[in-house]
């Protein structure tokens, strides 16, 4: 299995609105994207009224993978209204090959 990660910043007055927009959009696509095993997005307020964002997928093998983000998987997926959102965008995202996990039931 292996995890994507991606990490930007927003303002925090524009959690909830950006929750809905990226489970409409990447949110939507993970799911539809055969080998996609799901995914998380977590939010971590900052000191100065913004919030980091991170998203958690999880993917069968880096084929799967390049169906959703083409062929250099390292490269960050965005969508049309991104810039109205993030503070930042990083180009890259990171790849990380799980090797032990427990899901508690």
């Amino acid at each position: 299995m292996i995890l994507r990660r991606w990490r930007g910043v927003i303002r925090t007055a524009e959690r909830d609105a950006y929750r809905d927009y990226i489970a409409a959009t990447g949110g939507t696509d993970y799911a539809s994207t055969p080998g996609n095993l799901g995914f998380q997005m977590l939010f971590r307020d900052l000191d100065d009224e913004t919030t980091e964002v991170t998203t958690l997928s999880w993917w069968g093998s880096l084929d799967d993978i390049r169906g959703f983000a083409g062929d250099d998987i390292r490269i960050a997926r965005y969508y049309p209204e991104d810039d109205r959102y993030l503070l930042d965008r990083p180009e890259r995202v990171e790849h990380h090959e799980v090797v032990a996990s427990v899901v508690p039931s």
